[in-house]
């Protein structure tokens, strides 16, 4: 199959290597993967700040962009929930009936990567190696918008050598959410307190979630306290192998 990659603006800036993870994954499954150059952001930040219409050249970017693909993937529940739901918003309040049909073909093709590897391409084992302690935070868009469910864990659980613990609480927010940590940082910084405790209590050498922005914000906390305990994307984890440590 030929999957294009929407690497989203953090990956693409601040973690390159969760994008590199995701083409390794898909690529030890068989699969081709492309790197549109043309793309850019997803818009979601303008969405929920306040400017949607400022949003709709994205939105139409995206379309142009990944119009010729089967299937798009994304390491990010938050970008894939943007882009299937903020997208036909946008496209339907400040576009035209050409375009809603655009972003809604282009839309129902686009996956976070646990969607893909389970229900597209019907894998939970995909070679992965991973000898460490892990827990994992379910992301709020992908547990909210997205409602991925259990597929990040049933890939995790197939992880060879991998030591799954549960998180308490796992469903509280970390207290990202985009600008919300800038505009309520303490408030963010209170909800990521309680998130810490939570990961630490497992006792975990590695927090992994589904989008690079909450590990972001978890991570600088965890660095902070200085406790050991590491973040990383569930990518890393399904790219990593025996042969690769």
């Amino acid at each position: 199959m030929r999957i294009a990659l929407f690497a989203t603006c953090l990956v693409d800036g601040l973690f390159p290597e969760v994008g590199k993870a995701t083409v390794s994954v898909l690529r030890r499954l068989g699969h081709e993967v492309v790197l549109p150059l043309e793309q850019t952001c997803c818009g979601q930040m303008h969405v929920n700040t306040g400017y949607p219409r400022e949003a709709l050249p994205m939105v139409r970017r995206y379309a142009d962009t990944f119009e010729p693909y089967d299937v798009i993937v994304t390491p990010s529940g938050s970008c894939a929930g943007a882009i299937r739901h903020q997208h036909v918003q946008v496209a339907r309040k400040f576009g035209d009936d050409a375009l809603v049909q655009r972003v809604e073909a282009v839309a129902s093709r686009s996956y976070e990567l646990s969607e893909l590897l389970v229900d597209v391409l019907g894998v939970t084992d995909v070679g992965a190696s991973y000898p460490h302690r892990v827990t994992y935070h379910p992301t709020c868009h992908s547990l909210r918008v997205l409602r991925v469910g259990d597929r990040p864990l049933r890939l995790l659980r197939a992880v060879d050598g991998i030591d799954l613990v549960e998180l308490p609480q796992a469903e509280t927010c970390c207290g990202f959410g985009g600008t919300f940590a800038l505009k309520n940082s303490d408030t963010s910084t209170a909800m990521l307190a309680d998130k810490m405790r939570a990961i630490q209590s497992t006792g975990a050498q590695m927090c992994a979630a589904s989008d690079a922005s909450c590990l972001m914000h978890i991570g600088g906390g965890m660095a902070r306290l200085n406790v050991g305990t590491e973040t990383v994307h569930l990518a890393q984890i399904l790219a990593s192998t025996k042969d690769a440590r």
